[in-house]
């Protein structure tokens, strides 16, 4: 394959994760006899600029054009963005006169922050099911696929962004270019640009394979979106690193011809960190694939030795992750019971390739189960703190990545 930044042939492996589904292609039950479509989920890491990248095996129009995630289910992230809103708004004095735009909308959960102070505010979101329920709670979203073509299109009609938002969603783009590309065209003259997204760092250090998934088509390094952000003219001028999905970054940018705004010093800390701590070494990729090996060692060790003590087990989140992890492993209905997610979209379904069926969280009070895997392990502080009730009748909670862990 070539690479979808720098256009180098890649063949180096990363991790091989094995056939795997579409790890939010959940199936309807009455679905289940039917032929489920399984795709190689091996990743690769380019030589020259050390973006890991999977293939793009299905097309994003199949993979997200009806989607099952909603941002909004999540307090901790909602509070998250609510924060985020606040403060761009006074950092930026954004008005009544000003607009903010958001590749990637979903829900509008976001958005809805800034319409709340006034601001105008425009989603892009192309899973035209998520789209109308951002446009039924008020949030103007156009149910499109954002590129240069779109991008194009808003700025002859003059709807430049003076704050463009994308949040995880440059991991979910096939023409990496085309899209960077429409960034800058969108972008007003002397906007800001805040993007967020997994760190690959974080993804080395903590195992953290299960992220990697059909979806997600490619995973940065700080040093490696530079340059993508560099190559079509948005120099990127501060950076914060973000606990949120175990560890992410969220970079501000703007336009090159246009360095009204200094650059912070946290641009410079974080090259020097990335170099002192291997990100930006092959070795550091070379090593990734056993780490992993053993994750799923040490997670079916523990599995095993709970059943054979009689032990029962569930996991809570239906999360794209989840289904990583379960697939890679093998893990099915022999281990887990059921799974529960807070997301209507999701119940009454089933898992991808495990065929573990999804139920309303109030399941886990009714079945009292001993231990309860919390797939969404980014999540395990809120989970924890919403699971408390399980200590009634001695239940745990279990995090899989980077190690098998009970949370207290």
């Amino acid at each position: 394959m070539k690479c979808r930044f720098c256009e180098t042939q890649v063949t180096r492996s990363f991790v091989d994760l094995g056939l795997q589904p579409l790890s939010n292609a959940y199936v309807a039950r009455e679905s289940i006899a039917r032929m489920e479509p399984f795709y190689p989920l091996h990743a690769y890491v380019c030589d020259r600029c050390l973006l890991v990248q999977v293939p793009e095996l299905e097309s994003a129009e199949r993979i997200f054009s009806d989607y099952a995630y909603l941002s909004s289910m999540s307090d901790s992230w909602l509070d998250h963005c609510r924060r985020y809103a606040h403060r761009m708004i006074d950092a930026m004095g954004l008005s009544g006169n000003s607009l903010v735009v958001e590749v990637a909308s979903n829900d509008g959960y976001l958005l809805r922050f800034f319409k709340e102070k006034g601001v105008p505010v425009l989603g892009i979101e192309p899973a035209a099911n998520v789209a109308s329920i951002a446009e039924a709670a008020g949030i103007p979203t156009l149910a499109r696929f954002f590129g240069t073509v779109l991008a194009e299109e808003l700025a002859r009609a003059g709807r430049q962004a003076d704050l463009l938002v994308g949040n995880n969603v440059l991991a979910h783009v096939p023409n990496l270019n085309d899209f960077v590309g429409g960034l800058a065209k969108v972008l007003a003259p002397t906007g800001v640009l805040t993007m967020e997204f997994p760190h690959l760092g974080r993804l080395l250090q903590d195992k953290q394979f299960d992220t990697i998934y059909h979806e997600h088509f490619s995973y940065f390094s700080f040093g490696t979106v530079e340059r993508v952000f560099a190559a079509h003219g948005i120099e990127l001028f501060d950076v914060e690193q973000l606990p949120t999905h175990g560890g992410s970054l969220r970079v501000y940018g703007r336009h090159a011809t246009h360095p009204q705004r200094e650059v912070s010093k946290r641009i410079g800390d974080l090259r020097a960190q990335e170099q002192a701590d291997g990100t930006l070494s092959i070795d550091a990729y070379a090593r990734f694939a056993e780490d992993v090996r053993e994750v799923k060692r040490k997670l079916l060790a523990f599995l095993i030795e709970s059943k054979r003590e009689g032990k029962t087990i569930v996991a809570y989140g239906a999360a794209a992750k989840g289904n990583t992890l379960l697939n890679y492993c093998g893990i099915r209905e022999d281990f887990i019971d059921y799974v529960v997610d807070r997301s209507p979209l999701k119940q009454g379904k089933l898992l991808p390739g495990s065929h573990i069926p999804i139920y309303e969280p109030d399941r886990i009070r009714e079945t009292r189960p001993d231990y309860i895997l919390i797939l969404p392990w980014n999540l395990k502080d809120e989970l924890a703190a919403q699971l408390s009730f399980v200590r009634e009748w001695g239940g745990r909670l279990v995090v899989p990545i980077p190690e098998v862990s009970l949370l207290a």
